[in-house]
């Protein structure tokens, strides 16, 4: 029967403890474990409890993102503390009282079911969704908008590299073409200039050739 009793006792205490919970004791887990506060706000709230605690309701409203009037009253309403005092005069979830003797020794169904309530709590907090928070349109069609501008510049900037590089090659190949021409056109210009003055020297020793014959006539 003794330990029936203590049974009992230990479930009364384990469901209080899990009805009360302080913002500045409580870790993840048992932040979680109250109805609205999921792992988003519950890890903002460890954050920003690293730089110190929360003195009162209206410093942890002020210094956790999210967490309105309306919130913290719910909050409040589920077992949530500051400093062990609720949001407002909000109603704390009081401690269950102690087994007076007196009483029925809980039977072992009801021992079962003591037992098993913090355990479903704590498993369906463990294995609830975290809450995403909740998108801001006007920043998603804002990010979206400068990815496309982005994309569009990079498109253009490459287009650019490559018509420069287009445009160099055809510079180049046509300055290679105008330079080659000219030298063809040289080329031409001396094979012409060499044969009149091939000529020159043939007729320059033709008549060198005649000069002799020339001077032996007129001495006759």
């Amino acid at each position: 029967m003794f330990k029936k009793l203590l049974v009992a006792i230990m479930a009364f205490c384990a469901a209080a403890a899990f009805a009360a919970v302080d913002v500045n004791k409580a870790d993840a887990a048992a932040l979680d474990s109250v109805k609205g506060i999921g792992p988003g706000i519950s890890t903002k709230i460890i954050d920003e409890r690293k730089k110190g605690n929360y003195k009162d309701w209206n410093d942890f409203i002020t210094r956790v993102q999210g967490v309105g009037d309306t919130n913290a009253a719910k909050f409040s309403a589920e077992g949530l503390t500051v400093n062990g005092s609720g949001f407002k005069g909000a109603a704390v979830a009081p401690a269950a009282a102690p087994a007076k003797k007196d009483e029925k020794p809980a039977t072992k169904a009801d021992e079962k079911k003591a037992e098993a309530k913090p355990a479903a709590a704590a498993a369906a907090a463990a294995s609830a969704p975290a809450k995403d928070v909740k998108a801001d349109p006007k920043a998603e069609a804002k990010a979206k908008k400068d990815a496309e501008k982005k994309a569009k510049a990079e498109e253009k900037a490459k287009k650019d590299e490559e018509a420069k590089a287009k445009a160099d090659a055809d510079k180049k190949a046509k300055a290679d073409a105008k330079a080659k021409k000219a030298d063809d056109a040289k080329a031409k210009d001396a094979k012409k200039d060499e044969k009149p003055a091939a000529k020159d020297e043939k007729k320059d020793a033709k008549a060198d050739a005649a000069k002799p014959a020339a001077s032996a006539a007129a001495k006759k």
